[in-house]
């Protein structure tokens, strides 16, 4: 699916104005402040009133959050309702719960379980359970590994990666962590002030960066320069 423009203003000022293409799977990097999280509330309609938004786009399916879109958040801790049962949560049948617990390599009696109950990494496996009851044709991810441990962060990398083998969904994947995009991700786009810094192939930009704003956010990743290999 080709961005062809995506323009987000608030009266007479340009916040974010982009276009690229997500092939298979597209890291959208950037530091705070660089127009990630409004490019994202922009395809969950979730902009505020008083922004302004010009979005046009090339794909074989409509973008329609809760149909062909599905939305995995950044704190799985603060998504979920505390003083609810997991089962209660997800809005499907049991068997279905079970059946998408089981894709995502948890036990399906932690159904029955409350969110504290369960360790972070259960908790974020949970919601991108939750993503998938719809079988997205878009997966968008906002910081998924951001609060994990790096065992439990390459877990969620690796399952990630083997369900779009299983289900065929591409991926947007909304971070400024670059170690995990480049573990995930095919193609990258750089992001600074609203603009496209760099677009193409993870491996290429990553090896061989042609603006310094990139170099500086690997650099901020990766003190090992193995990295780059």
């Amino acid at each position: 699916m080709k961005i062809k423009k995506l323009k987000i203003s608030l009266d007479d000022k340009i916040l974010v104005d982009i276009a690229f293409e997500i092939k298979t799977s597209l890291a959208l990097v950037g530091q705070s402040g660089s127009g990630k999280s409004l490019t994202l509330k922009s395809f969950l309609d979730m902009l505020p009133n008083d922004m302004e938004l010009e979005f046009d786009y090339e794909s074989d399916f409509k973008l329609t959050r809760g149909g062909s879109i599905s939305f995995v958040p950044q704190n799985p801790f603060t998504a979920l309702s505390p003083l609810t049962k997991i089962k209660k949560q997800f809005f499907t049948s049991e068997s279905r719960i079970d059946e998408i617990l089981e894709m995502v390599g948890l036990d399906s009696s932690l159904k029955d379980r409350f969110p504290p109950e369960l360790s972070g990494g259960q908790l974020q496996r949970v919601v991108i359970a939750m993503a998938l009851i719809n079988e997205p044709k878009l997966l968008m991810l906002d910081e998924p590994t951001t609060a994990l441990d790096p065992d439990t962060r390459v877990l969620i990398i690796n399952l990630l990666k083997n369900l779009q083998q299983k289900f065929g969904f591409k991926i947007l994947f909304v971070t400024h962590d670059i170690s995990s995009a480049k573990s995930l991700c095919e193609d990258i786009c750089v992001i600074k002030g609203g603009k496209v810094i760099e677009f193409g192939k993870m491996s290429q930009i990553v090896k061989n960066s042609s603006h310094i704003y990139t170099k500086t956010l690997i650099d901020a990743n990766f003190a090992n320069r193995e990295f780059r290999k």
